[in-house]
């Protein structure tokens, strides 16, 4: 099994391991500063950007993921929504797919795992892709359980596949961003490309 934690427009890695793997995604575990659970990478005009959904009481140790409210004093959202725009507007697949993203950056949600668990089940929808099992209590991890929880951990297994990004004519691939990016450039083929994002 894949342990999984809640993520906020998640990886092509962890889109990956939904495709390929018995998921629980984890929401009885305590929230991780600088973490994919409120932070996305994208692919911007000048390269990889990092967004960051922010939250009240951040610092606070220990703070269960349930209880981590969204806060709204910085305009992160419109600040979000204009960069996915201006990233991904000349993408092929932007238009067919704006209008399903762009309510969660009108409407504020009070908590981050009620916006998460959203945009991951609207992102499964659109896809096809399993939606993981949830557990509102802390998973173990057993002999043989595959954790991606720690901050750093990653898929042994998963291989990036490279795909046409809306700035390859003058970068190079940047691999493993939010599953947003695959998804405005392949469309329906997304699922294509993260059948061969693994080794073995």
């Amino acid at each position: 099994m894949t342990i999984l934690p809640l993520a906020y427009l998640p990886s092509v890695s962890y889109f990956t391991c939904l495709l390929h793997d018995e998921c629980v995604v984890d929401l009885g575990e305590h929230f991780v500063k600088r973490s994919e659970r409120n932070r996305a990478r994208i692919l911007a005009t000048d390269g990889v950007m990092e967004l960051t959904a922010h939250v009240c009481h951040a610092n606070r140790p220990r703070q269960p993921m349930r209880t981590v409210r969204l806060d709204y004093s910085k305009r992160w959202q419109h600040q979000h929504w204009g960069a996915l725009v201006a990233s991904y507007r000349s993408s092929p697949y932007f238009d067919h797919y704006a209008s399903r993203f762009e309510p969660f950056y009108r409407r504020e949600y009070e908590f981050l795992v009620d916006y998460d668990l959203e945009l991951l089940e609207m992102l499964c929808t659109l896809t096809r892709i399993p939606f993981p099992r949830l557990c509102e209590t802390y998973v173990e991890a057993r002999p043989g359980d595959l954790d991606l929880r720690p901050r750093y951990a990653k898929d042994p297994a998963f291989a990036a596949e490279s795909y046409f990004q809306v700035f390859s004519e003058r970068m190079p691939f940047a691999p493993n961003l939010s599953f947003a990016d695959l998804l405005f450039a392949e469309g329906p083929a997304s699922v294509s490309v993260l059948g061969h994002c693994r080794r073995g």
